[in-house]
């Protein structure tokens, strides 16, 4: 089995946070977005993992470092890491496309921004599924349209009139992606566009045409990394299912608690001092941390960051930061925001 992570996309909704830090690293309850989805995605296909493909931009944004990052997320599943580079923002079929050489055989594809919680069962008479989740407003969703069978007939974009209530997620089983590959190659051959770009919904309506099979497959939870509110309910929402399922070492043992509490579940990395501070519930902390007469509730801090004299709650702070909630000087750059 191989898993393909298209995950080009400079993540503008979540500026600033995305301006030095590629979307999918940003960290959610303690990993970065891409890990957890990466590594939940081979838990749950319980099949060995021979090969992940990261489809990524501009080198000069995912550098060496995001390179280092996802080869050794791959190496820890015992898998080979191919790195791929899409150089035009041209859509999702485009980027699928650049990782040619490895679209052959079994194969999940997953877009970067979202992370789920599931039990993946692959119907073995599909050709392909889809995961999908059952949503309140289909109409800001793509859908699909099934069949006395339930097999998928149609994507339907943000359907006007009701098709269903079923949302594509963006993970994706095909039993042989090259056949995905050889849809897409004609949608490229023959410039098949919508909304300016080549879209993997194209390859996936070539392979129905063909009488090819799609099933759907259903996730427990779908968690939104979309913007700066989704992914700390996100955090928030991860920190709470890791704590029912056992998890240890959300907390590293150094943490230095001076006159502090910690309220869970939290996520607390190495090294971080807490003075005078409450932090939790949902709250995540990076490495290297001062947290000082601080009150902290529903927040991701990143790495290196001081925060004093604060009252945080819905919060979402990058990594070298030092904020003084006392503060008369300031430097902020653009897209920030406070409140």
């Amino acid at each position: 089995m191989k898993i393909i992570v298209p995950m080009a996309g400079r993540g503008s909704r979540l500026r600033p946070h995305t301006l030095t830090v590629p979307k999918p690293l940003i960290p959610v309850a303690g990993q970065p977005i891409v890990h957890r989805l990466v590594k939940d995605i081979a838990k749950v296909i319980n099949q060995p993992i021979e090969e992940v493909a990261f489809i990524l931009g501009d080198p000069a944004f995912f550098g060496d470092d995001v390179v280092e990052s996802l080869t050794q997320l791959a190496n820890d599943l015992g898998a080979k890491a191919s790195i791929y580079r899409q150089d035009k923002p041209l859509g999702t079929g485009h980027a699928i496309m650049s990782a040619k050489p490895s679209l052959s055989g079994p194969a999940v594809v997953a877009y970067a921004d979202t992370l789920i919680r599931a039990d993946f069962n692959l119907d073995e008479e599909a050709d392909a599924v889809i995961w999908v989740k059952q949503v309140e407003h289909p109409e800001a969703f793509g859908v699909v349209k099934l069949n006395e069978r339930n097999e998928i007939v149609e994507l339907v974009e943000k359907p006007k009139e009701f098709v269903s209530d079923q949302a594509v997620i963006g993970i994706y089983y095909f039993k042989d992606i090259a056949v995905l590959k050889d849809e897409l190659q004609y949608v490229l051959d023959n410039n098949i566009i919508h909304g300016g770009e080549y879209q993997i919904n194209d390859g996936i309506k070539g392979m129905m045409a063909k009488g090819k099979v799609f099933k759907t497959g259903q996730v427990d939870e779908w968690m939104d990394c979309g913007n700066k509110t989704v992914t700390v309910e996100t955090n928030g929402r991860m920190l709470g299912f890791l704590q029912q399922d056992g998890e240890e070492n959300l907390v590293s043992p150094n943490v230095v608690l001076n006159n502090s509490e910690i309220i869970p579940p939290c996520y607390i990395g190495d090294n971080v001092i807490l003075t005078n501070a409450t932090v939790g519930p949902n709250v995540s902390i990076g490495t290297d941390c001062v947290i000082e007469n601080t009150s902290v509730k529903n927040a991701i801090i990143s790495n290196h960051s001081t925060i004093k004299n604060a009252n945080l709650d819905d919060a979402m702070i990058g990594n070298y930061v030092e904020f003084d909630g006392h503060f008369k000087t300031i430097s902020i750059g653009d897209y920030s925001v406070l409140k």
